[in-house]
C-alpha cells in the first residue's frame, strides 16, 4: 500500500481529496490520511462574519468526505520527521507516510509591535473567531472597536460589524493613502466612501507602534478602544515556519514547478505556506491543489509528470456588509450588488460541491 499524508483540511485539502478520491485513476493500492484539528473543514474566508455575528458556526462548517480509501485522524501536528517520513502528533503515535502534503495554513503576524500579540482579538482561525465574538457581542453601547489592517480581511469585519453592531464605533487603521491601495483607484474609491458614508472612522497612513490593554499607539498617539481586531498580515503556520528548508523573505517554503521541495520529492507543500508567484487565498490553493492532484496520479502510475499550466487567477470578491460589495474580475473592477451577489453564489456553489 502507498500512504498519502494530508496535513490539513483547508481549501487545498478538500480539493484534492475531491480530485483524487473522484478519480477512476486513483489506484486502489493507495491508502490517504487526513490529519487536522477539526472534525470538519471551516470556510475561513466567513470568519469575518462569525466573528461579526452575523452567521453562526454551521454556516461555516463543510464535512470531511467519506470515502473507503481515506482515514481521517484528528490531532495536532507537532514535529515533521522527513528523514524517517513520519508525522508527530500532540498525544499520539507518529504517523507514517510515503508521500506528505504540508497544507498548515497561516497564523497572524504582528510585524514585531510591542503587545500586538498578546492585547489583540484574532479571526485568523474558528476557535480565535468564536473569541473574537463573544468581546464584541458583549461590548457596551457605543463601544470603541479599532480594527488594524485594510486588507480584504479588515475591510469585510469592519463592514460587517458595522451591519452586526451599528452602535459601535469602529475605527479602521489603513497604512496606505487608502484603502485597498493595490485595487484600481475607482474600486479603493468606492470601498473609502462606502465607509466614510457609514460613520466607519478610517484612519490611512497609519503606523501602529505598540498596543496595550485597550489601547493602541497610532504614531505614538494614543487612542482608547473598547476591543482591537488584528488583521495587518499573516505568516505561514509556526511548525512551518521552524523547518530547515529553504524559504521566502514571507517565510513561506520554496518548491520546485511540481509544487514539492527541491531535495525531496515525497513532501509538497500548498496554500498558505507555500512561495507562490500569488498572495495566498482560498482560490490560490485550490488552484495548486488540482496540479498537485494530477502529479500524485501520473505518479503512482509511474507515467511521465504532467505538463502544468501556468495558474491564472480568475479575480476576488469582497463584501460590504450583505447588500453591497467590490471585486476584480478580468481585470475589470466591479462595485456594488453585483460582485456581492456573485461572491454569495460562489459561496453556495462550493459548499454544494463539496
Amino acid at each position: 500500500m502507498k500512504h498519502l499524508v494530508l496535513l490539513g483540511g483547508g481549501y487545498g485539502g478538500m480539493r484534492l481529496l475531491k480530485r483524487l478520491l473522484n478519480s477512476p485513476e486513483l489506484p486502489s493500492d493507495v491508502q490517504i490520511t487526513l490529519i487536522d484539528k477539526q472534525p470538519y473543514h471551516c470556510l475561513k474566508t466567513e470568519y469575518y462574519a462569525l466573528a461579526a455575528g452575523t452567521i453562526s458556526d454551521h454556516h461555516i462548517r463543510v464535512p470531511f468526505p467519506e470515502h473507503p480509501q481515506l482515514k481521517i485522524k484528528y490531532g495536532i501536528v507537532t514535529e515533521l520527521d522527513f528523514n524517517n517520513k513520519q508525522v508527530q502528533l500532540a498525544d499520539d503515535e507518529p504517523v507514517a507516510y510515503d508521500e506528505l502534503i504540508i497544507g498548515l495554513g497561516c497564523e497572524d503576524k504582528y510585524h514585531n509591535v510591542p503587545g500586538a500579540k498578546e492585547y489583540t482579538l484574532s479571526i485568523q482561525s474558528v476557535d480565535k473567531s468564536r473569541e473574537t465574538y463573544q468581546v464584541l457581542n458583549n461590548l457596551p453601547h457605543n463601544g470603541v472597536v479599532g480594527v488594524v489592517g485594510a486588507g480584504l480581511s479588515g475591510v469585510e469585519l469592519a463592514s460587517e460589524l458595522h451591519e452586526s453592531r451599528s452602535d459601535l464605533k469602529i475605527i479602521l487603521f489603513d497604512r496606505g493613502p487608502i484603502i485597498l491601495n493595490g485595487f484600481k483607484p475607482r474600486l479603493s474609491n468606492y470601498v473609502q466612501n462606502w465607509f466614510i458614508q457609514h460613520g466607519v472612522e478610517v484612519v490611512n497612513n497609519s503606523n501602529i507602534t505598540r498596543v496595550e490593554k485597550n489601547v493602541l499607539y497610532n504614531h505614538d498617539t494614543a487612542i482608547e478602544c473598547d476591543a482591537i481586531v488584528w488583521t495587518a498580515g499573516i505568516q505561514p503556520n509556526k511548525l512551518v515556519r521552524d523547518l530547515d528548508v529553504e524559504k521566502d523573505p514571507q517565510g513561506r517554503v520554496k518548491l520546485t514547478k511540481y509544487h514539492h521541495l527541491p531535495d525531496n520529492e515525497d513532501v509538497y507543500v500548498v496554500g498558505d505556506c507555500a512561495s507562490m508567484p500569488f498572495s495566498p487565498s482560498a482560490q490560490l490553493a485550490e488552484e495548486q491543489a488540482e496540479q498537485i492532484s494530477d502529479i500524485l496520479l501520473k505518479k503512482w502510475k509511474n507515467q511521465p509528470m504532467p505538463e502544468l499550466e501556468e495558474i491564472k487567477l480568475k479575480g476576488v470578491m469582497g463584501s460590504l456588509g450583505k447588500k453591497s460589495g467590490f471585486g476584480t474580475m478580468g481585470g475589470a473592477s466591479l462595485i456594488g450588488r453585483v460582485p456581492r451577489l456573485l461572491k454569495s453564489g460562489i459561496l453556495w456553489l462550493y459548499k454544494y460541491q463539496n
